[in-house]
């Protein structure tokens, strides 16, 4: 067996374990609001498997198949195809909002989340921009400058839908792609000094923002209102124990716990398969997050391993925040659980980006 074909088994095992653990979380946790919103017990769990399973399924194959190279070569057309869908989102007609917050794009029969598919779009973007000039990195006009210019946009445009959630993923990824191709130390620290004020206004201006934090510093001081989403969630990992109380089980999904397939899928995981369960799930992300670190080790394509890194930092990174937040150990954030939450553009957008990184593994 090569080295490649190796990699690659490692890589696709734990992909899909996933994605099919998050196709049996959505047949449970998503009975009761699926049943009450549009009359089907499995509205959630049908449309995860059609519109983010299957293309996501034949993405990968497809994606998997193009030398991953291809991709070095449209990063710039591919960043600005997923901003303009992103301005789309505000036109009427064409851009959907739900909740007040605008962040669907609606043609014909097909709805979907320009801002997924911004994530993969600057992973690609920034692994092409910093692997093509290597020796600038260090510089800051060329460096530090066009980042921000890039971020400020992109935050302009997610923080009018809002959606402060998907920015804080993304300036993430772009901090931490930025670190990963050698950045000049006192440049990336007084480019956190800047994205830190950035984000204190944006905090402190919008009242539900600052309400999330008061919830994670004093989560038993408004149990039925700020620190209400906080409070269920821990009851239902608290109500799971060791092996949980049985799929299908979860009581905190009947009307108790918001967004129970959304945000708060962890929690119902965790009352149903308990610690045991819960653990395989968090196994099976550092599974993962492991082999693409160790294929991005292999290859000595710096795209390559840029990219492999941004998969990382987007997934293990957005799985734990999530997780994190949900226990209570970070103030919420309204960041879904990648491969595991409802969201056909994102599963369908990861499992694309895996077959990129799959690619990559045949050539290692």
């Amino acid at each position: 067996m090569s080295l490649g074909t190796s990699s690659n088994k490692v890589i696709i095992i734990p992909v899909f374990i996933l994605a099919f653990l998050g196709l049996v979380m959505l047949s449970s946790a998503g009975v009761v609001d699926g049943q009450r919103k549009f009359g089907s017990a499995y509205y959630y769990f049908n449309h995860q498997f059609f519109y983010g399973f299957l293309p996501g399924v034949l993405l990968f194959f497809i994606f998997s198949k193009i030398k991953y190279q291809f991709w070095k070569k449209l990063s710039l057309p591919i960043l600005l195809l997923s901003i303009g869908l992103l301005v789309a989102v505000f036109i009427p007609d064409i851009g959907v909002t739900a909740k007040g917050a605008a962040r669907w794009i609606k043609l014909g029969f097909l709805s979907f989340q320009p801002a997924e598919i911004l994530k993969f779009s600057l992973i690609i973007y920034f692994a092409a921009w910093f692997s093509g000039r290597q020796e600038k990195v260090r510089n800051w006009s060329y460096s530090v400058v066009p980042f921000l210019v890039v971020l400020g946009f992109v935050t302009l445009l997610l923080a009018g839908q809002p959606d402060i959630g998907t920015l804080s993923m993304i300036v993430m990824i772009a901090i931490a792609m930025y670190f990963l191709a050698g950045a000049e130390m006192k440049h990336f620290f007084s480019l956190l000094g800047v994205l830190a004020v950035m984000f204190g206004f944006l905090v402190f201006f919008a009242p539900y923002r600052f309400n999330r934090l008061l919830a994670f510093a004093r989560p038993g001081s408004d149990t039925q209102g700020i620190s209400y989403h906080v409070n269920q969630a821990r009851l239902a990992i608290g109500r799971g124990g060791l092996f949980g109380v049985g799929f299908g089980q979860s009581q905190q999904k009947v009307n108790f716990l918001p967004e129970p397939v959304g945000d708060s899928i962890f929690a119902i995981i965790t009352e149903e398969l308990g610690l045991v369960g819960a653990s395989f799930l968090v196994g099976m992300i550092l599974w993962l997050s492991l082999a693409l670190i160790k294929l991005s080790r292999q290859t000595s394509d710096r795209f390559a391993q840029l990219f492999l890194l941004g998969l990382v930092v987007w997934i293990a990174g957005q799985a734990f925040i999530n997780i994190g937040a949900i226990s209570g150990l970070i103030p919420l954030t309204g960041i879904t659980l990648p491969f595991i939450s409802y969201g056909g553009t994102s599963l369908a957008v990861i499992l694309g980006a895996l077959g990129i990184a799959s690619n990559i593994a045949k050539h290692s």
